[in-house]
């Protein structure tokens, strides 16, 4: 049953990780009547939208109102400063879905995706100032394999077959590359804050998952009426949503879900596998479905694998 539970997440991570690359790439850059929808709404239904699911999810384990009433107060609301310790990696992690949207909306997904995996240089980074870990001579010389095929991805080059089909400006590339960057950034530290957090104390990765949303919330509200306000008032907070909208939130709410089924039942080695086929099926379904995406030498040379 464990190692049915191992695959079954690997899977849905790979399956959700593309999807949502995808989807939300195709959702910033479908041409609608009336106005695009507003990524930081679409950050705090993600956000609320976690939360339920959570909630679900330990009244599934314990079956009854009042234990999950006493888990949530005995857990959060009697353990304030527990609490408070997720509000940094909460407000890292809002910041970092709100890039997220703005690197897909100038970069095609297979090149997003690549560069993103430069979080596993940040991530392994703050491990080694953070956690104390240490990391061999193969390692450090991957992961500088791996910084070398970003750069060259980025590199400018002649596609292999004829023009790109819709060529992105490069003011408009260099905004998601930098979306980009700040993401991975942000991603390495927040993942290591929360893993010394979680290995720290004994709480359930659910009711973390409420501590962060909780935050989440707070923070998303702010970026939505300091950001966003005037259009709010102009538009209302739903505007431009579809039904490929509502699938954007439902994936990025799932994702952080499926993120703690793959650390409790499976491993770092096969999350990273995960990631590399995420990346494989971004580029194939970028190329000849979307069709905004246009290889060259560099991306078939150097697109990360394990």
């Amino acid at each position: 049953l464990f190692s049915r539970l191992k695959y079954m997440s690997l899977g849905v991570l790979v399956l959700q990780t593309t999807s949502l690359v995808l989807t939300m790439r195709y959702s910033r850059t479908l041409q609608g009547e009336g106005p695009r929808y507003l990524a930081s709404s679409a950050v705090v239904l993600a956000e609320l939208l976690k939360i339920l699911i959570c909630l679900l999810l330990i009244f599934y384990d314990h079956s009854n109102f009042l234990v999950l009433n006493r888990v949530l107060k005995e857990e959060i609301l009697n353990k304030p400063m527990e609490t408070l310790k997720l509000a940094i990696p909460s407000g890292i992690y809002t910041l970092q879905n709100n890039l997220l949207y703005v690197a897909l909306s100038n970069l095609d997904a297979a090149t997003y995706q690549v560069t993103y995996q430069l979080k596993i240089l940040t991530t392994a980074l703050f491990s080694v100032s953070m956690l104390g870990k240490r990391l061999g001579l193969y390692q450090w010389l991957s992961l500088l394999i791996l910084m070398t095929g970003i750069a060259l991805v980025q590199w400018p080059s002649e596609s292999l077959d004829g023009p790109a089909p819709t060529p992105l400006s490069a003011g408009s590339q260099l905004v998601g590359v930098i979306a980009v960057l700040i993401a991975c950034f942000s991603s390495g530290f927040a993942g290591v804050y929360f893993e010394k957090i979680l290995k720290g104390t004994k709480q359930s990765v659910w009711v973390r998952n409420i501590q962060l949303g909780l935050f989440g919330l707070v923070f998303g509200l702010m970026g939505v009426f300091v950001y966003d306000g005037e259009r709010v008032r102009e538009s209302g907070v739903f505007q431009g949503y579809n039904p490929l909208t509502w699938t954007v939130v439902a994936l990025q709410a799932l994702g952080g879900l499926v993120i703690a089924a793959v650390i409790k039942y499976a491993d770092n080695i096969l999350k990273g596998f995960a990631t590399s086929l995420s990346i494989i099926l971004s580029t194939l379904i970028s190329y000849f479905w979307l069709v905004d995406f246009d290889p060259t030498r560099y991306t078939y040379a150097h697109t990360p694998t394990l």
